[in-house]
């Protein structure tokens, strides 16, 4: 249980200005601007990377098109990096960044490093209700922009799943949240934390990325937040809406970098005393509900140019 999350996400873009315009656009922190290389931060410093797709110097695609290049998951010290080693043995690589490699079996490059995202507490607010009141003379918030605090998973296609499921919980020592039997599976890295810092979901022979995720506070942020990026022109995939599975909110968005990326509040929180559950695959248990194309901006009703999405993940 040696990995606390993901520390870094590296994209490969056909883009670079639109990918920027739209990082921006997302609430997160800009550190360095170059033609050939973008670098956003959430707000606990996890690193959003941006290159050129044709970047020699960058891993290998599992996919065509825009997508993840690499995932750096991080280690809390140097000996629980240095045990992730060990249980990988001879398969490591050390990159000409000095950062230790491997791929998995989809053959998506991750890195490994002690992390360098600093602690940050959120601030939800909490609901009132008869005899609960949290909120006292107090009214709830109303968000214009998002400020993501880290990204929270990563959700993949998984050529082979049987491999790759054994691969993250045998070799990286990944715990099973709940389950699709045979099909997919939610993974957190340490017995204690959000429902899932990976999710893979079976596509025999055709690796890929399904979804990147960033944290937010609560519902108010994703909801706020989401509006604000309808406002300024980016298209909803689908949401906002609320997963049975990790019971969270989310709103889901095309973009210039990959598969969608989510605004996400509110999963639920295990302990060595979760009882990981086997669900059927069904799309009542991707969403409780949802709302198809997202909300207007300026009406603030739902859009009515948009399509339903079945994206059959939590």
């Amino acid at each position: 249980m040696s990995l606390c999350g993901i520390d870094a996400i590296t994209f490969g873009v056909q883009d670079m200005d639109k990918a920027q315009h739209f990082l921006r656009d997302w609430g997160l922190h800009e550190k360095t601007c170059e033609p050939d290389r973008l670098v956003f931060e959430t707000r606990d410093g996890c690193e959003v990377l941006v290159r050129p797709a044709d970047a020699p110097d960058l891993p290998p695609a599992i996919e065509g098109g825009k997508t993840v290049r690499e995932v750096v998951w991080g280690a809390r010290t140097p000996e629980d990096l240095a045990a992730v080693l060990t249980r990988l043995g001879d398969r490591v690589r050390v990159g000409a960044d000095g950062l230790p490699r491997v791929t998995d079996p989809n053959g998506l490059s991750l890195a490994f490093r002690v992390s360098r995202r600093r602690p940050v507490v959120g601030t939800p607010m909490l609901p009132n209700a008869p005899g609960a009141c949290h909120r006292v003379d107090q009214r709830g918030p109303v968000y214009t922009q998002a400020d993501p605090i880290q990204i929270g998973h990563v959700v993949v296609f998984g050529a082979d799943f049987a491999a790759m499921r054994a691969f993250y919980t045998e070799q990286l020592g990944f715990i099973v949240s709940d389950e699709y039997p045979n099909q997919g599976c939610f993974l957190r890295c340490q017995p204690r934390g959000g429902h899932h810092n990976l999710f893979i979901l079976s596509r025999p022979g055709r690796p890929g990325i399904n979804h990147v995720a960033f944290t937010l506070n609560d519902i108010h942020e994703v909801v706020g937040g989401g509006i604000a990026m309808s406002g300024k022109g980016w298209k909803t995939e689908i949401g906002p809406g609320r997963h049975p599975i990790s019971s969270a909110y989310f709103w889901y968005f095309e973009n210039p970098l990959a598969a969608p990326l989510e605004y996400y509040a509110d999963e639920d929180y295990c302990t060595e005393a979760w009882e990981a559950r086997i669900w059927e695959r069904r799309p009542e248990n991707f969403a409780e509900w949802a709302i198809a194309g997202g909300l207007d901006a300026t009406t603030r009703r739902q859009k009515m140019d948009g399509q339903n999405s079945e994206r059959g993940h939590g």
